[in-house]
């Protein structure tokens, strides 16, 4: 299923003022250098109430743990941060995914997977792989990924990761929801030349910067890489949410429709006016409640212990 949400009258001031403010810095390259920007601009995300957030280290990956009172048993939330596989952390990341372990009532790991240029590919895919299989192997039975830009790129990798194991020996996530995800790093969408002039941050040199530093010379149709070219069946149910306004709009419908082509249920929703990973906008777009509230009404079924011929709740 496909729905596109229409800019509302209420968040289209706020987008106008968004560009506004973001013009003076669109097509600046990001490196090292900008991560205590970046964690700035994420830390500030406004926190959920009853979450608790501890050091953590789960399959050999230090990370946090975010813990709520009443969680449920034997379900967990893995959390893949984005910021190009350059950028972000787990600690600055804590209040955004805690919006989502409070609206599923799950605990939730946020791994410190290793970045480049100081680890290249597959430093990521690698350590994202061990956190999951640490999770299983401390016993949790239903898990669900989450992740955001190329936090949601590498969510999807991991997915086709896990099903392509033939041995089977580590259980496979009941579900995953992904926001803006980088599926293709040879940066081949349409949308490069379609939403050129409407993406408020990006441009196709910041990601080549990005993609450049992460595989340093490596393929970048590796499945591992850029997940659209993996192999996508045997997957769980995926979720999808995009701006429609973005770059890598292209990344999220090319992949759907692979993934659908391939048997997979997958959601994909299209918001209009929303930028890169808008969700993180909570109490600046109305939007960004209203994604991550489906995101969560989504993980929250699919945590459920309900047969997996169920249908998936109703779109929001």
């Amino acid at each position: 299923m496909t729905t596109v949400h229409s800019l509302s009258p209420e968040d289209a001031p706020a987008v106008a003022a968004m560009r506004e403010a973001a013009s003076a810095h669109k097509g600046e390259k990001l490196g090292p250098e900008a991560r205590p920007m970046f964690d700035a601009m994420f830390a500030a995300t406004p926190a959920a109430a009853n979450v608790r957030v501890e050091p953590a280290t789960v399959g050999g990956i230090a990370g946090f743990w975010l813990r709520l009172p009443n969680p449920r048993p034997g379900a967990r939330i893995l959390y893949l941060h984005g910021g190009g596989y350059v950028l972000g952390s787990a600690e600055a990341l804590t209040n955004f995914a805690g919006q989502f372990a409070a609206r599923v009532g799950a605990d939730t790991f946020v791994p410190e997977y290793r970045l480049a240029p100081e680890h290249p590919f597959p430093a990521a895919i690698d350590d994202a792989l061990a956190a999951y299989r640490g999770l299983v192997a401390d016993g949790c039975e239903r898990i669900v990924v989450v992740g955001d830009s190329a936090g949601g790129g590498l969510t999807l990798a991991l997915l086709s990761a896990l099903a392509a194991d033939e041995t089977k020996e580590t259980a496979q996530p009941v579900g995953a929801a992904v926001m803006s995800p980088w599926t293709d790093l040879a940066l081949t969408g349409n949308s490069f030349e379609t939403r050129a002039e409407a993406d408020p941050i990006f441009t196709r040199g910041v990601l080549q910067a990005f993609a450049d530093l992460y595989l340093q010379g490596q393929d970048a149709t590796n499945s591992k890489a850029s997940p659209l070219y993996a192999q996508l069946r045997d997957l769980p149910p995926i979720r999808i949410d995009v701006g429609d306004d973005e770059l890598l709009l292209a990344d999220s419908v090319r992949y759907a429709d692979r993934a659908r082509a391939a048997g997979v249920d997958v959601t994909l929703s299209v918001w209009e006016g929303m930028p890169h990973v808008f969700q993180s906008s909570l109490g600046r777009f109305r939007a960004a409640e209203q994604s991550v509230d489906a995101i969560g009404a989504f993980l929250r079924h699919r945590l459920a212990d309900v047969s997996p011929s169920n249908s998936t709740p109703s779109e929001v």
